[in-house]
């Protein structure tokens, strides 16, 4: 048998571990990324509606900051997916896969909205604001350390238990909702203390949304400067890392586990007083509205870096918001809109490996022999 049938096939190409490059490298691929998915998307717009693609995208920046009424909404928007997904941050870097912020962040709000309910008529309203904070912080964190308490004892996933805890919450909620339903039977609770606003958050500047942007924002610098340069966020990477390297250093485990997910699940009742006491004034099942789950994207394209997530919810964000204003301006479904959302999205997902990794192609013979 000859030596070239038995010599081994090298493969076409191998996919390479990158070393780490420059942020203005990152930066300019993932430009290309959304660039790209302009295209492909403008091309698909033109393909199935025949509409310009030019005043599409035009469209969608208008509905996103065509006004200044829009643009608050987008702040707010971007507040509120941005503390979820700070409160998500430090149990992914630790890789405890936290996928119950939804009902966290539900439970919180829930605890602010019973205390608007049943305390209203006792407390003054100082007294009133915190209590309902004290509330939303214990209730969200309580919800967040039963799982916790389960991993660091009995090493039970973490995934399916949070994502379990977010069905619990959602069937508490329902069963207040129905309890204290205006009217009598009707499932909703409607808008609470409409007529003396206790327990509302003040407006600031004439703007009934500043005060949570400044608080998500207050919250943003704290959580970089915890993870960054505390003794805990150190210990948080370690366990991330390597648990056996943090066992091996004294670093006690099942402390951490459970330290950083009481921190995760108190800021997600912070997100839920958000929700309730400084934006809708109610609770309902839908409250959150998904953001537990998009908090994880957020984090995860920001490389768990708080000031980073600014960033990452602001594409979101803006795009639900465009894709709101396109499917209203054209009167197109819904879906469309989602889909042009989805490959934006999806490319700049898809940029993250040539970030992270790059393809090397097999060389062939003769450029093996000119070397």
């Amino acid at each position: 048998m000859s030596n070239s049938a038995t010599k081994k096939r090298e493969p076409l190409f191998h996919i390479i571990k990158r070393p780490a490059i420059p942020m203005w490298q990152s930066l300019l691929i993932r430009a290309g990324a959304i660039l790209a998915a302009l295209i492909v998307a403008g091309v698909i717009t033109y393909f199935f509606t025949g509409l310009n693609p030019i005043s599409v995208y035009t469209t969608m920046i208008e509905g996103a900051i065509g006004t200044e009424k829009r643009i608050w909404n987008l702040l707010q928007g971007i507040a509120l997916l941005l503390c979820v997904s700070l409160a998500v941050t430090p149990a992914f870097k630790m890789k405890f896969w936290n996928i119950g912020a939804e009902g966290q962040a539900l439970m919180g709000g829930l605890a602010s909205a019973l205390c608007m309910i049943l305390l209203s008529d006792k407390l003054s309203g100082g007294m009133l604001m915190l209590v309902m904070i004290v509330t939303s912080i214990v209730l969200g964190a309580v919800w967040a350390l039963l799982p916790a308490i389960f991993k660091a004892k009995w090493n039970t996933n973490e995934t399916l238990f949070t994502l379990m805890m977010n069905y619990i919450a959602m069937q508490i909620v329902s069963y207040f909702s129905y309890k204290y339903s205006v009217p009598k039977g009707s499932g909703s609770i409607g808008i609470i203390n409409s007529s003396s606003k206790l327990g509302w958050f003040p407006s600031i500047l004439d703007q009934k949304y500043l005060l949570n942007i400044i608080i998500v924002t207050v919250l943003t610098v704290l959580l970089y400067v915890y993870l960054k340069h505390s003794k805990h966020g150190y210990e948080i990477s370690v366990v991330g890392e390597s648990e056996n390297t943090a066992k091996y250093i004294g670093i006690n485990v099942k402390k951490v586990i459970i330290r950083t997910m009481l921190l995760s699940g108190a800021i997600c009742g912070i997100a839920g007083l958000l929700m309730v006491a400084g934006t809708d004034h109610t609770i309902a099942t839908g409250t959150v509205g998904g953001r537990g789950f998009t908090a994880i994207m957020v984090s995860w394209l920001a490389k768990f870096n708080p000031i980073m997530m600014f960033l990452t919810s602001f594409l979101i964000v803006f795009l639900e918001k465009g894709a709101i204003a396109i499917s209203s301006e054209f009167d197109l479904n819904s879906s469309f809109s989602d889909i042009i959302t989805g490959i934006i999205i999806f490319f700049i997902i898809g940029s993250e490996f040539f970030i992270n990794y790059s393809i090397k192609f097999r060389e062939s013979e003769k450029e093996g022999k000119n070397k």
